[in-house]
Order: C-alpha cells, then sequence, then structure tokens
C-alpha cells in the first residue's frame, strides 16, 4: 500500500502559507468595499493589517517552482483602477505623502508616493496569489507561493511599510498637541 503524505508537508501548502492567503483575503474584501468605511475605519482597518501581512510575507518559504511556466497575474488594469477609486475617494488629499526609497542606496531624498496607488498595488500582488494558489494544482501553488515572496521583497513589503509610517502620522495627528497638517 502506497504512503500518502499529508498536504501541509509540501512548502507551498505549509501553515505560514495558508496563514497568508487568510489575511491576503481578508485585505482584498476590504479593498474592494474601502470607500464604503469612514476615512479612520479605513486607516484603522490598514494600519492593523499591514503589519500581520509584512509578517506572513516575511514566513513565506522560498520555493523554485518546477514549472515557472505556470505563473500567471490574473488583476486587470481596470480592477486594479476600481480598487484605487475606493482609496481616493477615502483619502482625498491626505492621499499623498513623502517616502525615503531605499532602492537606490544612494539616493536620499524624499519622493511623492500615494496611498492609493500602493494600496491598489498591494491588492494587485495578494489577490494574484490568492486567484493563482486557488488553481490547486502543485505548479500553481508553487509558482503563486515563489511570486509572492518576490513580490513581497520587491514591491509589496516596501510599500506595507512605506504606508505604515505615514497612517500613524495620520491616526495620531489629532490627539497630539502641535502635530503639522501638512505631511
Amino acid at each position: 500500500m502506497e504512503k500518502i503524505n499529508p498536504p501541509y508537508t509540501e512548502p507551498e501548502n505549509s501553515l505560514s502559507v495558508l496563514e497568508l492567503l487568510r489575511v491576503a483575503h481578508e485585505y482584498c474584501i476590504y479593498c474592494e468595499k474601502a470607500s464604503e468605511k469612514p476615512f479612520s475605519e479605513n486607516v484603522d482597518f490598514i494600519l492593523k493589517i499591514s503589519p500581520l501581512l509584512y509578517l506572513k510575507g516575511k514566513l513565506l518559504p522560498e520555493i523554485n517552482p518546477e514549472y515557472p511556466e505556470f505563473a500567471e497575474r490574473y488583476v486587470t488594469e481596470e480592477e486594479w483602477q476600481e480598487v484605487f477609486n475606493h482609496f481616493r475617494s477615502v483619502y482625498l488629499e491626505k492621499d499623498e505623502f513623502y517616502n525615503v526609497s531605499y532602492e537606490d542606496h544612494h539616493e536620499s531624498e524624499a519622493v511623492k508616493s500615494s496611498l492609493s496607488e500602493n494600496l491598489s498595488d498591494i491588492y494587485q500582488d495578494l489577490k494574484d496569489f490568492i486567484l493563482l494558489y486557488q488553481k490547486n494544482t502543485q505548479a500553481a501553488r508553487q509558482n503563486a507561493v515563489s511570486q509572492c515572496r518576490d513580490l513581497f521583497e520587491t514591491r509589496w513589503g516596501p510599500k506595507l511599510l512605506s504606508n505604515l509610517r505615514y497612517l500613524h502620522f495620520l491616526s495620531v495627528k489629532e490627539r497630539l498637541p502641535g502635530m503639522d497638517d501638512e505631511r
């Protein structure tokens, strides 16, 4: 009789992957309805879920997919734009902020960033991860995890962190005397 390995023995089915799927799903559901929530609730949700997403992204296993040609992207430009518009309608004039990019180690100037753009980019990467993972084949799951980990390191991880500092400022500025409105 052939021994059947439980599904969690493969790295693409590990607990850390399943936990990221759960948190990413919550994030994506929220993004698709962000304009229905008031500004303070929106900021609060993003502040709470961002560290969790970062932690779960950091814990993803490193996988070299056996069939890298199975990697796919799903979120269309129209879907991205819809999520962007949801966030833009919430953040309005508070959408843009200055951020120091560490991608070029020789640059230390602040660049203008957009919460709506960053949050929509994060949505796109996580939604693509979820949809590819749900194809329910080993090749798709390996590629989903590998792609998500790569994008965490290069795109959505840094965007989470840059948003976090600015959103923290927005969440406490009204309670702290002398906080400047212009950031």
